[in-house]
């Protein structure tokens, strides 16, 4: 357990830190081409890491970094020179383990969103954050070897904490690693990203996500959540601790009730959303009636329910509400319609219920007679 002051605002409350997790599930070839990359003598000086959100690039970096500091570089040279090595693992016992898992290693930086004046959490990384580093880099490593950077997550920064990292990466720091974490990489300036060598992470199976989810201790329906989750083991982890299966399963016997709305359960859905304290789970219903809105147009346009099923009896629900393309079109529209709508109203404090309750009517209206 990590118990430094250090801010962790992509940290999943009830879900290990990326940094404490053991074990990588799913992203072997991803950690074989670096791998491959290191026992060459080919370190590229910048990674950036790209896939969806959630399916391990943050775990794939602090296990990068781990392993750099821990492992004798294999262009020591001389005819103890290191032998390759098979994958990023490092014995739990080792120094470095323990104070990386202390927040105790000088060698590694982690650059992430930071508070402003007023306490409160930044939506950006600034260039402070990224400028901060030159200090960091000035610094050499005790035994020679590497140093490591994590910024996470690149997409993140503003136009100037791109341009000063932009500059770092045109002169990289000797014996510095930096690894980019993007969900976006389109959104990245685009000599950034010729300056880094990119490695993709891929979503992972049920099987894996279950995996993944019984490593961080967390319980739930892995086939469900994988559906919900897109492959996503951070998204099904999201899912299982705020009770988003449950909700999904909710919204999927609303819709079963169309085109006469189940009145009842649409209240019930609004009073989730206007709870009190409750702001993770309001934000959740939102991101799953947009999920349900897509899956239903995907039903109609491809003429069959996505599978597996995210909870049982859906994929009648989806064949019966949305039979053709056309109904496709009709869903894909009031999906954009809505999302537009629900983030603009949470933007401005409108009533989370009310903005429900009228959300959920315009689905009614939209469901075929």
């Amino acid at each position: 357990m990590n118990d430094d002051p250090l801010p962790q605002p992509e940290r999943l409350d009830g879900a290990p830190h990326p940094r404490d997790t053991e074990r990588l599930i799913g992203q072997e070839a991803a950690e074989a081409v670096f791998v491959d990359a290191w026992n060459g003598g080919r370190l590229h000086h910048a990674w950036l890491l790209t896939g969806p959100r959630g399916i391990g690039k943050a775990t794939l970096a602090w296990r990068i970094a781990r392993f750099v500091l821990a492992t004798e570089p294999p262009d020591a040279g001389g005819m103890f020179a290191p032998q390759p090595v098979p994958d990023l693992s490092v014995p739990e016992d080792h120094p470095v383990v323990q104070r990386l898992a202390s927040g105790g290693e000088g060698r590694v930086r982690n650059v992430t969103r930071t508070f402003n004046e007023k306490d409160k959490l930044r939506s950006q990384i600034i260039a402070e954050d990224i400028r901060d580093l030159n200090g960091f880099f000035q610094l050499s490593a005790p035994d020679g070897g590497y140093r490591v950077v994590i910024i996470d997550d690149a997409d993140l920064m503003n136009v100037t904490a791109a341009n000063a990292l932009l500059k770092m990466l045109e002169e990289p720091p000797a014996r510095v690693v930096m690894l980019l974490i993007s969900h976006r990489p389109s959104g990245l300036l685009p000599t950034i990203r010729s300056r880094c060598r990119t490695l993709p992470l891929r979503t992972l199976d049920a099987g894996q996500i279950g995996l993944a989810m019984e490593q961080a201790g967390v319980s739930g329906d892995a086939t469900a959540l994988a559906a919900l989750s897109g492959g996503s083991v951070g998204g099904a982890m999201r899912l299982a601790l705020l009770g988003g299966t449950g909700m999904y399963g909710q919204i999927v016997r609303l819709l079963g009730s169309l085109p006469q709305m189940d009145r009842p359960l649409a209240l019930k859905l609004a009073e989730t959303a206007a709870a009190r304290g409750k702001e993770d789970q309001r934000d959740l219903l939102f991101v799953l009636i947009d999920l349900a809105l897509a899956r239903l147009a995907r039903t109609g346009a491809q003429g069959a329910a996505p599978q597996p099923e995210a909870v049982p009896g859906e994929a009648d629900v989806l064949t019966r509400l949305s039979p053709s393309p056309h109904q496709a079109r009709v869903w894909a529209d009031l999906a954009a319609e809505v999302s537009s709508r629900a983030r603009h109203g949470l933007a401005v404090n409108l009533d989370p219920a009310a903005l429900v309750l009228d959300t959920l009517l315009k689905i009614s209206k939209a469901a075929p007679r």
